[in-house]
């Protein structure tokens, strides 16, 4: 079954010392420790995320709240691109567009500051992210920058212009 998008449903910016917003990147971090266990798989709060430059977006459903959040920051080690952070929806709100609505955001956020390159890393195990992602425009390639190659991550990126 398809769920709708909501009406109600809308992108903003987030206040990164948001309880709810702390709620749900922690859950996003418990499912990226229970994918991939090892700790340096876990991910960078809210807090940190702020103090990196990351452009931070909540995804809000009216008699919902805070839904999703994604982030994205500017990276110049191997030139001058914008890199997706965090993508994360809540499991219930799943197939009401969130994570299509906040990625929609984060491309335009970075098409404004003049960037027309988007980065991702994401993992084998996150068969429904990279799904999403290649149906976004998103193609696979081999790491960038300074990242190791890790045989548990998919790179992918999109040219903007």
């Amino acid at each position: 079954m398809t769920r709708r998008v909501p009406a109600s449903l809308s992108v903003r910016n987030v206040d990164p010392f948001d309880p709810e917003l702390k709620r749900l990147l922690d859950a996003s971090s418990t499912l990226m420790l229970s994918l991939y266990p090892d700790d340096s798989n876990r991910l960078d709060g809210p807090e940190e995320l702020a103090r990196s430059q990351a452009c931070l977006l909540g995804a809000y459903c009216e008699g919902q709240g805070l839904i999703a959040c994604g982030a994205v920051k500017v990276l110049e080690d191997d030139g001058r691109y914008g890199e997706v952070k965090r993508v994360f929806v809540r499991p219930e709100a799943r197939g009401m567009g969130a994570a299509k609505a906040i990625m929609a955001a984060l491309e335009q956020h970075l098409l404004h500051k003049g960037i027309t390159l988007l980065r991702l890393e994401t993992g084998i195990f996150q068969q429904e992210a990279i799904g999403l992602y290649r149906a976004l425009g998103y193609r696979q390639r081999g790491p960038f920058g300074q990242y190791q190659a890790d045989p548990l991550s998919v790179f992918m990126e999109k040219r903007l212009d």
